[in-house]
């Protein structure tokens, strides 16, 4: 079974490439999960972040967006003092504001759903890679992301890690065209 490369380092990375990378998801707390990891793995593999991510779900209430808007200075000190996640304080204060923008996306929006996939006009881009080389760090619609997300007040939200994002949440398809998940996420996509 052929799978892009970068998924056979580990279990952990395999499982992650074979289940959830590139599958199109479009319920508004697990793109906010992927919107706050993103952020969280800047400087940083996937796979400390992974490694993280049950921690995650623990310290930031299995991302309740509502409820990281409210978060204390006191709850900033006890997620920095917090082993099982990255205690980067400008990480941690960053998922707070972002829940905060968030939320007034949902508002705006109606959700952050219809929001964030607007930048792919609503259905996931197919690439067709023929090397993980070949995998760009932007794109044009990851650049008019990070350019809106910033007006928003969102924090960590550069085009690479927008381009991240779009990766894992399926607004692009790039699996390698050899990897078998390719033909499996495309034919899955709305």
């Amino acid at each position: 079974m052929n799978r892009c490369g970068w998924a056979e380092s580990n279990p952990l990375d395999t499982r992650y490439h074979d289940e959830e990378w590139g599958v199109p998801v479009h319920d508004d707390r697990l793109l906010f999960e992927m919107f706050i990891l993103e952020g969280a793995q800047a400087g940083l593999s996937w796979t400390t972040i992974l490694k993280k991510r049950e921690a995650y779900r623990r310290a930031f209430d299995d991302f309740d967006a509502k409820k990281i808007a409210q978060y204390s200075d006191e709850k900033i000190e006890q997620l920095t003092a917090d082993a099982g996640i990255v205690r980067h304080k400008l990480k941690v204060k960053a998922a707070i504001v972002n829940a905060r923008c968030f939320l007034a996306v949902q508002k705006e929006y109606g959700s952050f759903d219809a929001y964030i996939w607007s930048f792919v006009g609503g259905s996931s881009i197919n690439n067709a890679w023929e090397s993980v080389s070949d995998l760009p760090a932007s794109s044009a619609e990851s650049i008019e992301m990070s350019k809106s997300l910033k007006k928003k007040g969102f924090k960590f939200v550069g085009p690479t890690i927008c381009y991240a994002y779009m990766q894992a949440v399926g607004m692009v398809n790039d699996h390698i065209v050899t990897c078998f998940r390719h033909s499996a996420v495309k034919k899955i996509q709305k």
